[in-house]
């Protein structure tokens, strides 16, 4: 058995607008390890959000390969998609607004469990939710809760028992603490990382928070206007930074001594993604862009071992 259990190559998704197509994922490739995690970090706007759903084909890929434990689930018919997410599910960003308001918290966790008919007796149904509640870390009293009767971490803990519910192998972490105090980040990140030595799942998390990525992560790449611009091992990433955009987002953490650092102020118009021309995208922010990148839009290239860079300077 291959030690990846996703990889996806070459993957495109582009939107049609008034003004042209608008690239919104434009030839991403990577892979991510079982048991492993892939950040992906950017700005709003990168990408992020949009290469998570084409790849779980909640949205239709433009064009490109994902490779899901061996099997290319771009080609498979809707029938066939529909027995595979079983094994690859989503955390979305907004708790509150990806759960029915009309569903208590034991209805909502038993949902997919009858969808995909795992189980069938009421009994073992019942026993399968009060198991991944507790596990999430929700009490038994709040079964009968309605999602509005809870706060965020509460409705957070939901969304992940949803997605444990078929003992999936790869999870899509949509900005999953985003919306949440720092104090209850911390809860369901821990959380995450428990399920993950547990059951071995994978995760993709998709982030802006280089804090929360750099704890979570195994691997980080840094997406910028639908392209990956670095990619790395997250210790590699934080030590040596080739990319002047990630150089940039990283000068931004506060660092906790209160020590002044030099950051790292871009300005400029950002490129429009609509009908992009084959240069750097990030030319007209770049603190250091010269001739050499009004060529072509730069490719990943290994700087060192295991460390990707799509910049001409490099």
């Amino acid at each position: 058995m291959s030690d990846v259990i996703l990889e996806v190559r070459d993957l495109k998704k582009y939107f049609k607008t008034s003004k042209g197509m608008l690239h919104a994922v434009d030839g991403v490739s990577f892979s991510i390890e079982r048991g492993k995690t892939l950040g992906i970090v950017g700005e709003s706007g990168c990408g992020k959000s949009t290469t998570g759903r084409c790849i779980l084909r909640l949205i239709e890929p433009t064009s490109g390969e994902v490779i899901f434990d061996g099997v290319d689930i771009t080609k498979l018919s809707k029938k066939e998609m529909r027995r595979k997410r079983e094994e690859m599910q989503i955390v979305f960003q907004d708790p509150f607004a990806s759960l029915d308001p009309r569903q208590t918290v034991f209805r909502a966790i038993a949902e997919p469990i009858r969808f995909h008919k795992v189980l069938t007796n009421e009994k073992d149904i019942e026993a399968r939710v009060l198991e991944l509640m507790k596990t999430v870390g929700l009490a038994e009293r709040l079964r009968n809760s309605y999602p509005h009767e809870l706060d965020g971490g509460r409705r957070q803990r939901i969304g992940i028992a949803r997605a444990l519910s078929l003992n999936p192998k790869f999870i899509v972490c949509d900005e999953p603490v985003s919306a949440l105090d720092v104090s209850i980040q911390a809860q369901i990140i821990n959380l995450l990382l428990d399920l993950q030595e547990q059951n071995g799942i994978a995760y993709m998390f998709v982030t802006h928070d280089l804090s929360v990525v750099n704890y979570i992560s195994d691997d980080i790449m840094v997406m910028y206007l639908g392209c990956a611009v670095e990619k790395a091992d997250s210790k590699e990433l934080f030590k040596h930074q080739y990319h002047p955009y990630t150089k940039a987002l990283l000068s931004a953490i506060p660092t906790p001594d209160l020590k002044e650092t030099e950051r790292i102020l871009l300005k400029g118009e950002i490129s429009s993604p609509i009908e992009p021309r084959d240069v750097c995208r990030f030319k007209k922010r770049c603190y250091v862009c010269n001739e050499k990148c009004n060529g072509s839009c730069p490719a990943l290239r290994e700087v060192r071992p295991g460390h990707f860079v799509a910049c001409h300077l490099m």
